[in-house]
C-alpha cells in the first residue's frame, strides 16, 4: 500500500472576489424605470377653481355611542357597593345595549362588553362572598355556645 500523503498545513485560500467597477463609468440606464415630466411652463392656473375650505370633505363623524352602553358599564361599576343593584343591572343594560347595537350600527360595543365583563365578574364576587359569610354563620351556629355556671 502506497503511504497515504498528510493533508495540507494551510488551509485553501478563497476566490479572489471581481474586481469594483470603475468609479468614472457611470452605471447603465434602468429600463424600467418612470420617467419624470418637467411641468410645462407655458400652462395658465384655472381661475374657476374653488379654494378648498378648512373642514375638507372626507372626514366623518364617530358613530353615535349607544346610550344604555354608558349606563350598563356605570351601573356595572356601582356594582361594586351595591350588589344587586349596581352589577345585575349593569348585565342587564348591557346585553340590551349589545343587541341594540348589532340592529342599528351604534358604536359603544366595546362599552357594553366592558360593561357585561365587569357585572359578571363583579356580581360572580358578591355571590362567593354570600355564600362565605353563609357557611361561616351555619358553622357558628352548629357549633352552639357553651356557657359554664360557677
Amino acid at each position: 500500500m502506497p503511504a497515504k500523503t498528510p493533508p495540507p498545513a494551510v488551509p485553501p485560500v478563497p476566490p479572489v472576489p471581481p474586481p469594483a467597477p470603475d468609479a468614472n463609468v457611470p452605471p447603465p440606464p434602468n429600463p424600467y424605470a418612470a420617467t419624470t415630466a418637467q411641468p410645462n411652463p407655458y400652462v395658465q392656473p384655472n381661475p374657476y377653481v374653488q379654494p378648498v375650505p378648512y373642514g375638507a370633505p372626507g372626514y366623518a363623524y364617530a358613530p353615535r355611542t349607544n346610550t344604555l352602553a354608558i349606563v350598563g358599564f356605570v351601573l356595572s361599576l356601582v356594582g361594586f357597593v351595591f350588589p344587586i343593584l349596581g352589577s345585575v343591572g349593569g348585565v342587564v343594560c348591557s346585553h340590551i345595549a349589545l343587541s341594540q347595537i348589532k340592529r342599528t350600527g351604534e358604536g359603544g360595543r366595546g362599552l357594553a362588553l366592558a360593561g357585561l365583563i365587569v357585572g359578571y365578574v363583579i356580581t360572580g364576587f358578591w355571590v362567593l362572598y354570600f355564600l362565605v359569610v353563609i357557611f361561616i354563620i351555619v358553622v357558628a351556629a352548629s357549633q352552639g355556645y357553651m356557657s359554664s355556671s360557677h
